[in-house]
């Protein structure tokens, strides 16, 4: 009964570490599209990082491939 108990356990571990990376990255990169945004874009910051949050990698392709203003 126990090695079940501690295979649970360790599978719980494994994707509760998953969750908070995966949370830490998605926040990375909405603080980095409004920072970018910011700087190289022409269009409104605060809505590509609220593009970016609710559809991250879609959002940050489609940030990049529109929303940077040309050089």
């Amino acid at each position: 009964m126990l090695p079940s108990m501690l295979l649970q356990f360790e599978l719980a571990l494994i994707g509760f570490v998953f969750s908070v990376l995966t949370f830490v990255v998605q926040i990375a990169l909405v603080i980095w599209t409004y920072n970018d945004a910011t700087d190289n874009s022409s269009h409104s910051a605060i809505l590509w990082a609220l593009v970016v949050l609710f559809a991250p990698l879609i959002g940050v392709v489609l940030y990049l491939l529109l929303g940077r203003d040309q050089r």
